[in-house]
């Protein structure tokens, strides 16, 4: 198991999360013991399934590969239709965490007790233009909840500024509720707007081509961990 201190957010210590999805895969291996090496907390593990997303992106062998080296927490984030399908294979091959799309499943709180069953802490996304006001009565069963600041399915794509209200209006209702769930973020995170997310009330950023394009991925993540304090 994994010390609290990977999954809780303490004093103003923003945890970051690379996204593997844009690692090189000819040379997998080497770059999850990078991101093992550096100041990074999770690995943003995104699977799409070519019908909720117009992408394919990996599936369970990978992950598994993937859970070998890793020696932090898989945050599985599955943009894919009725998730519940499949809760039980993704704990089984290593997921810490699994978040579910609001737009993806009939039952959500059943979905996310699924989770919470299989040994994972559960999280819910919201897509681009899903109001936050729909979590209102589930919040309580969210250890996490991942706001997509940029249309699912792509990587590399251009972060979309509607993101800061809806981390404002959703940290208010946290707040509000007296919850410790997190918020995270997805899609074109850099060093250009990390700060002002996290000061709206962000807690995760995922950083994808931004880490992995980079010269040096390592400085990269530090920097990030560096602005958001």
């Amino acid at each position: 198991m994994y010390s609290t201190t990977h999954f809780y957010k303490f004093m103003k210590n923003t945890l970051i999360a690379p996204s593997v999805l844009a690692a090189d895969f000819a040379n997998l291996q080497r770059d999850i013991e990078m991101i093992n090496t550096s100041e990074a907390d999770w690995f943003h593990i995104d699977v799409m399934d070519g019908h909720f997303v117009p992408n394919i992106s990996y599936g369970m062998p990978v992950i598994q590969a993937i859970k070998k080296h890793a020696t932090k927490p898989l945050d599985v984030h599955l943009m894919i239709e009725k998730p519940e399908r499949y809760i039980e294979e993704f704990a089984k091959i290593g997921a810490d965490i699994i978040t579910v799309h609001y737009e993806s499943t009939v039952h959500l709180h059943r979905t996310l007790r699924q989770i919470k069953a299989a040994g994972c802490k559960a999280g819910v996304v919201l897509n681009l233009t899903t109001p936050v006001s729909v979590l209102e009565d589930i919040l309580p069963e969210c250890y996490m909840v991942l706001i997509m600041s940029i249309n699912p399915g792509f990587g590399g794509q251009k972060f979309e500024e509607i993101t800061y209200q809806k981390v404002k209006k959703l940290k208010k209702m946290i707040t509000e509720q007296g919850l410790e769930t997190l918020i995270e973020i997805d899609g074109g995170v850099t060093n250009k707007n990390a700060k002002q997310l996290v000061d709206a009330g962000a807690d995760v950023l995922v950083a994808g081509s931004y880490v992995f394009g980079a010269q040096d991925p390592i400085a990269t993540i530090a920097d990030l961990k560096q602005i958001t304090k």
